[in-house]
């Protein structure tokens, strides 16, 4: 299933600004991350109907994949 786009850009506005939040990051280095990160991808291709998820539950999986590349 494909979201609205409009809708997308929203979610994804979300995500990244609790993203910010959570990780005190400036909006330009969450923005960055996300947009290079594998939830990104997975979210824009429709992977397992991702986008159905809620925002909180995108951002600690954000979070989550952020950690793991800062340990490595």
């Amino acid at each position: 299933m494909t979201a609205n786009p409009i809708l997308l850009q929203k979610k994804y506005a979300r995500i990244i600004e609790l993203f910010s939040q959570k990780e005190t990051l400036s909006l330009d280095d969450a923005l960055a991350f996300f947009y290079r990160s594998e939830l990104y991808r997975l979210i824009s291709e429709g992977v397992s109907d991702l986008h159905c998820m809620s925002d909180k539950y995108l951002t600690e999986e954000l979070i989550f994949e952020y950690k793991k590349t800062l340990s490595q």
